[in-house]
């Protein structure tokens, strides 16, 4: 059973700062890729969802001439690690790429339309920091009608609050790595951090305490349970990940995992919300030649054909569970009438290795900063970039549809 902790969360201190998943494989090295499989993209999973015209998750990304809906200079992104043309990253061809479903044609997003159809809205993003990476998307694109203003924020400015007082419209992200309870602790980042308490069958607070208030909420996560770990239930230590150093039952984190992501999909089904839900699946990472610690890079030009980029042994972990708690939650959704979608980024963002910050993540335009040797962010995404058609696709799914 999962319960829904309703004490004051802890405050963690912890800066999204890109080094945030720096070691986070740190003890899990491996080269190997699985590919993904071609009818990856028509899986078992509901992903049509009653979009009988159009399943818009299975399409390629063609050639486009236009340009990007903003640019460098959106205040979003300001001193942003993917604000990879601030930052000095030469090559452009990146940003003229569009996805385009096979069955239909994908509008792109109409930053006006949008906005009139969500006045009076509320939207959140709950996840870690590619949560973040999406929220800014979004904002830099509505931004072009007019400029969100910060209403809220925590004292780690981690998690904050938006609105466009035109249409009264609010935007929020939340800071919620692990979805559950979890105690990071102040050295998280550093070479040997302490482990992170996870607390599996206590929902994070962060979310659960507002989620009845969300007109449209997208929930993700993913990479931080490859951490080291300490995992409890009904406040005792049930066992860990990863920790020699401790007489502790080793509990895989694909265990942990999936019990998180059930307990998350549970709670939604359960909850009688009449908003909108999506499971956002897990965005792909896109290293070459090494994993992140080891002087893995990302240097692609262009988008890849299927088949020919694999996921990470990580990446096909977290995806296989998604799809099967997914589809198990799905059928119970539709039952009870409760509105759970899931947003499948993960194939279309596979093809687009071209599409992260890598060295760029930091400034390289001029002084020391363009020679100097840096870890390439193969994770996160340019801004503007690929993840900006996640959001031409939810629109399609909210407005359009």
């Amino acid at each position: 059973m999962i319960y829904v902790y309703t004490n004051p969360a802890a405050k963690f201190g912890v800066s999204i700062i890109l080094f945030a998943l720096t070691f986070m494989l740190l003890h899990h090295r491996s080269s190997h890729f699985h590919p993904l499989p071609q009818n990856t993209l028509n899986t078992s999973v509901p992903i049509q969802q009653n979009l009988e015209k159009c399943d818009v998750f299975v399409g390629d990304w063609v050639a486009y001439d236009g340009e990007p809906l903003y640019n460098k200079s959106c205040s979003f992104i300001n001193g942003s690690n993917q604000n990879c043309m601030e930052n000095g990253r030469p090559d452009s061809d990146y940003l003229h790429w569009r996805w385009e479903p096979r069955a239909c044609h994908l509008t792109r997003f109409d930053p006006l339309r949008f906005l009139e159809n969500m006045r009076n809205k509320s939207w959140a993003f709950v996840g870690d920091s590619i949560s973040r990476n999406h929220i800014q998307s979004l904002l830099c694109m509505l931004s072009t009608v007019e400029h969100a203003t910060l209403i809220y924020h925590d004292e780690s400015n981690q998690s904050q609050k938006w609105l466009f007082p035109s249409y009264n419209l609010t935007t929020s992200v939340i800071w919620s790595p692990f979805l559950a309870k979890a105690i990071i602790p102040q050295n998280i980042y550093d070479a040997s951090p302490s482990e992170v308490d996870v607390h599996l069958d206590t929902l994070d607070p962060s979310w659960t305490d507002q989620f009845k208030t969300w007109d449209y909420t997208i929930f993700s996560t993913g990479k931080w349970y490859s951490r080291s770990s300490i995992y409890y239930q009904n406040g005792t230590v049930l066992g860990c990940h990863y920790c020699p150093k401790r007489n502790l039952t080793d509990i895989g984190f694909d265990s942990a995992y999936r019990r998180v992501i059930r307990g998350v999909l549970d709670y939604i089904v359960e909850s009688n919300h009449m908003g909108t839900v999506f499971y956002r699946t897990t965005s792909p990472s896109h290293f070459e030649g090494a994993e992140w610690f080891d002087g893995g890079v990302c240097e692609r030009k262009g988008p890849v054909k299927e088949g020919e980029f694999g996921l990470s042994w990580l990446d096909k972990i977290l995806r296989d569970i998604e799809i099967e708690e997914f589809g198990r939650a799905y059928v119970v959704a539709r039952e009870k009438g409760v509105k759970l979608r899931v947003l499948d980024v993960n194939p279309m963002s596979l093809l687009r290795p071209d599409g992260h910050p890598g060295a760029f993540r930091v400034s390289r335009s001029s002084g020391e900063g363009r020679d100097a040797k840096v870890v390439s962010d193969c994770l996160h995404w340019c801004l503007p970039g690929p993840i900006d058609s996640w959001n031409d696709v939810l629109m399609e799914m909210v407005v359009n549809d």
